[in-house]
């Protein structure tokens, strides 16, 4: 070949004699552009370059394309190309069809990856509803049309890039969402909510150990990744797309917005209560940014509330008189709501323990009356329902309890300090150090670390709820003291509900060596996980362990100086409950001295420690308030209570 390309370039006379040629006909005319520049410098590098393959591919690359496709002869000389250069360098038609047919897959792929993402809903039960993604939405459309009006084809795809990768972070966000009603009932706050990190780490760790938080952890971080990439990359492909058929992305936009307003405009359901015009991601998107907007404001309101105290100002003779002598606890019981109580796939269970532990507690001397709370969280995030009950203010996400634990607010526990009580919290589901407790006004903070337990761990909850409240009877309650107020949140209902401890004989509980046998023959968190009736299961038995284990240590341990409120927290997840259950939670107030009870008759709670299903509902945020009045010298309700949120 070089030697053939040194001839060509050194003859002129077979240079002039080149001729195109078309199969059956004789020579036609002489080709002019054969002398351009740019056809004599490929000849010429032919003639340098050693590599063969290289100068005949480079040369036919610098060729103008009506010479590309000639076929060349030289008679004079008996030198023949016979073969046209197309066939060396155009692909053959199969792959030229398979070329077309993977670009047509490509286009129609991107584009079902942006209508999937822009129907997308942020619900588990609107994502499972037949006809979710048959609709038409309206952002594409205007997306497309958009797109086209930008000048230049690196505008545009740098725009289109951009909002890929919003849509992307979007449809991240939706998913978190899907978790977050599952698992919190509420959507994912993408400023508040990171804090929640920990839990799920420790979730996963006990659910399915630490290998497994891990790969869950890098899958997660994958996921993320590969949406955010597949849906730039869409949305590059379909701008591309449009501005090869510019008319028909036109037309396309166009028609569809006025298809859309029309179906708009009727209410068309393809589905029963199902619009077929679809504006969610852009309703959404608005949403979650005037969510963060309200974040903002909601700290202004929130630093004007926190001002407001009916008992900032009262002097420590006037606080809580009626109860002067009182050991006062205050206990918490993880996860216990309203479900617990009345919804029949949870109840039978619950219901007996409650019944009968009425009547065993009535036995002992024990008076008690029960209502209802609503809870400002559920599913998880104890410590809002914690901080709502203590300080008499709607504490609903991490903003308010930062902000409230760094204020001068009196809680329910620096007012029994300030009334000179010796006030305390007993937190067997502490593992650290505990800043906020000095918020809270406790002279001391006693947690899984300073506990002396020797058992091993029962799923989140660090040691089980009797061996707390055997080891508090012991080293607190039992020996000469001044009248205590406790905080004490139980933590063995906490998710997973597995394994769970058995109640056992108070002499046998020890320093809690005596679980380690126990926790080998309870059920472990993978085999009650991975069906949802086990997990519902295991919860009611969980609530029911707690509540058992408060009503023997009042029945054993209590005496005519205890007074008790226990009440839950939150409503568990709603894979137990479900996704419209309330966020109420029961409540209970008991002592043997019925003067104590007395006090709260103009409640109108039930009596007994089951609330009846007509019981008084409050918002959780009143009681403080509610409670400092009922057992201060006035019981002026309406003068006490804070102005509501």
């Amino acid at each position: 070949m070089l030697q053939i390309m040194i001839r060509y370039g050194h003859s002129q006379a077979v240079a002039r004699r080149v001729n195109r040629q078309s199969p059956g006909h004789g020579p036609g005319p002489q080709h002019p552009l054969l002398f351009e520049p740019e056809i004599v410098v490929g000849l010429w590098l032919a003639v340098i370059m050693e590599n063969e393959r290289w100068s005949v591919g480079h040369c036919i690359e610098l060729l103008p394309y009506e010479i590309r496709n000639a076929s060349w002869s030289v008679p004079e000389e008996g030198y023949v190309l016979s073969e046209p250069v197309t066939a060396a360098t155009e692909p053959a038609p199969e792959r030229s069809r398979l070329r077309r047919g993977l670009g047509i897959a490509f286009s129609v792929a991107a584009i079902v990856l942006i209508v999937a993402a822009l129907l997308l809903p942020n619900t588990l039960t609107r994502l499972l509803r037949t006809g979710a993604f048959f609709r038409l939405p309206v952002e594409g459309f205007v997306a497309i049309g958009l797109l086209l009006l930008i000048p230049g084809a690196r505008w545009k795809k740098i725009v289109a890039g951009v909002l890929g990768a919003g849509l992307g972070l979007l449809v991240v966000e939706k998913i978190l969402d899907i978790g977050f009603y599952k698992t919190l009932a509420r959507p994912f706050d993408p400023v508040l909510d990171w804090v929640l990190v920990d839990d799920a780490e420790s979730f996963l760790k006990d659910s399915v150990g630490s290998a497994g938080a891990i790969g869950a952890l890098i899958g997660v971080i994958a996921l993320i990744l590969l949406i955010v990439s597949l849906l730039t990359w869409a949305a590059i492909r379909v701008v591309k797309l449009g501005d090869q058929h510019r008319k028909a992305a036109a037309g396309t936009a166009i028609t569809g917005t006025a298809i859309w307003v029309v179906l708009l405009m009727l209410g068309v359901q393809a589905f029963t209560g199902i619009p077929v015009a679809a504006r969610s991601s852009y309703t959404y998107a608005w949403d979650r940014a005037h969510s963060v907007k309200k974040g903002l404001n909601d700290e202004k309101t929130f630093a004007r509330e926190v001002k407001i105290d009916a008992f900032a100002t009262t002097p420590p003779d006037q606080l809580l008189t009626s109860l002067r002598g009182k050991d006062v606890m205050v206990t918490f019981v993880e996860s216990y709501g309203r479900s617990a109580v009345e919804d029949p796939a949870l109840n039978p269970g619950t219901v007996k323990v409650l019944d009968e532990g009425s009547a065993s507690l009535a036995k002992a001397g024990y008076v008690a009356k029960s209502g209802w709370l609503t809870s400002p969280t559920a599913g998880g995030g104890s410590w809002l329902a914690h901080s709502t009950l203590l300080s008499g203010l709607w504490i609903n996400n991490q903003q308010r309890y930062r902000n409230l634990t760094s204020s001068d607010r009196l809680t329910l526990t620096s007012l029994f300090k300030k009334a000179d009580w010796d006030t305390m919290s007993v937190m067997p589901g502490a593992t650290r150090a505990w800043p906020e407790g000095n918020f809270y006004g406790y002279n001391r903070v006693y947690d899984s670390r300073n506990t002396g337990y020797a058992g091993p761990k029962f799923g989140w909850g660090p040691q089980p709820d009797q061996y707390t409240l055997d080891w508090f009877q012991k080293n607190v309650h039992a020996p000469a003291h001044s009248p205590m107020f406790v905080e004490m949140p139980l933590v063995s209902s906490h998710t997973p509900w597995a394994p769970l401890p058995t109640f056992i004989d108070w002499k046998d509980v020890g320093d809690g060596a005596v679980y380690t046998q126990l926790k080998q023959n309870a059920k472990s968190a993978k085999s009650v996980w991975s069906d949802p009736e086990k997990v519902k299961h295991e919860y009611a038995r969980s609530v029911q362990y707690t509540l058992t284990t408060i009503i023997s240590y009042l029945e054993k341990f209590g005496d005519d100086n205890t007074v008790m409120v226990f009440l839950g927290d939150h409503q568990p997840a709603p894979i137990v409950v479900g996704d419209g259950a309330s966020h109420d939670v029961p409540i209970t107030i008991l002592a043997k001295d019925k003067k104590v009870l007395d006090k709260v008759a103009d409640w109108n709670w039930s009596d007994g420690i089951k609330p009846a299903p007509n019981a008084p509902v409050w918002p959780m945020n009143q009681f403080r308030d509610r409670f400092l009045t009922a057992f201060g010298p006035t019981g002026d309700v309406s003068r006490a209570l804070s102005p509501p949120r």
